[in-house]
């Protein structure tokens, strides 16, 4: 898991700290799938790259994710995406992409259940973000006209996310097989509720870059009461793990998230965009966390 964990550590603070409190093999697949979805983020968002470039990115990525392994054609790939970078601003990303040989090599490893889950909903993600690439001017400017236009978006970067890593779950702890229906319906809201928080805190730095995916048929207050009725059915997601008797880890990783997501939220609603909680604020949560799992209170 060396070089995955270096991989993430360099592409995700959050997930960085969250994914390793899993247990295996839940971990590994998360781990990878986390990877996977960023490469295709990456593509979706790429600055360096016009429209249709960042759409046959998309597009080839999906195709080799729909195949069995083929290395000739990964590495290929790879080589005509690094000779003409999609990020110029976040090295992490840029190796990323330079490793995806690496990261398609370890994903056909996995579990065939693992596989299948994982492939099955990036495809959706990766058809999706074309979708809303194809809609820009050529350039990397996407504009998002209403609240449900925002909701439908966070469906497809977050909202898929919440539901692979649900039906991940379900395969690999059977305390959960009777949570099903119930996590299921949550997911999406988990999924969206952490997107909203990035949304609202990178505003204006999206803004700049011609992104604007705070509506204009409504307020901000909205999106910031959209994304605090999300966090009740999120909270509801992760007490249903916790009281099911899941893995401690398991708990903790969804928890975490949430937890920081909400004090998030709480920090940029009083300062505006681009406010931060502290590392400290950051550590206080951790060892708050722990100290509910430790006694057996509810987590969130």
């Amino acid at each position: 898991m060396a070089d995955l964990d270096d991989l993430l550590e360099k592409t995700s603070r959050t997930f960085a700290l969250t994914i390793p409190l899993l247990p295996e093999p839940t971990r590994r697949e998360v781990t990878l799938a986390y990877l996977l979805f960023r490469i295709a983020d990456t593509f979706e968002d790429a600055t360096t790259w016009p429209g249709h470039q960042r759409i046959d990115a998309l597009e080839e990525f999906g195709r080799l994710l729909a195949v069995d392994e083929d290395r000739v054609s990964t590495e290929a790939a790879t080589r005509r995406w690094m000779e003409d970078p999609p990020d110029d601003r976040h090295s992490g990303y840029l190796e990323l992409i330079a490793e995806v040989p690496f990261v398609f090599d370890l994903f056909w490893q996995l579990d065939s259940a693992a596989r299948s889950t994982i492939r099955r909903h990036l495809a959706r993600t990766v058809e999706g973000m074309a979708r809303y690439v194809a809609t820009g001017d050529g350039s990397s400017r996407l504009e998002l006209s209403s609240l449900q236009s925002l909701r439908d978006y966070c469906y497809i970067v977050a909202g898929i996310v919440g539901e692979m890593l649900t039906d991940l779950y379900l395969t690999e702890d059977p305390s959960l097989a009777e949570s099903g229906p119930y996590l299921r319906e949550r997911a999406r809201d988990f999924g969206e509720a952490l997107q909203l928080v990035n949304i609202l805190k990178d505003s204006a730095r999206d803004d700049a870059d011609g992104r604007r995916y705070l509506p204009s048929d409504c307020s901000v207050a909205d999106v910031f009461d959209l994304a605090r009725s999300d966090f009740a059915r999120a909270r509801e997601y992760v007490l249903e793990i916790q009281q099911r008797g899941a893995a401690r880890g398991l708990t903790a990783f969804n928890a975490l998230p949430l937890l920081l997501a909400r004090a998030s939220l709480d920090r940029v609603e009083e300062a505006g965009p681009g406010a931060k909680i502290s590392r400290p604020e950051v550590y206080a949560i951790v060892a708050e966390m722990e100290r509910a799992l430790d006694a057996g209170e509810p987590v969130v």
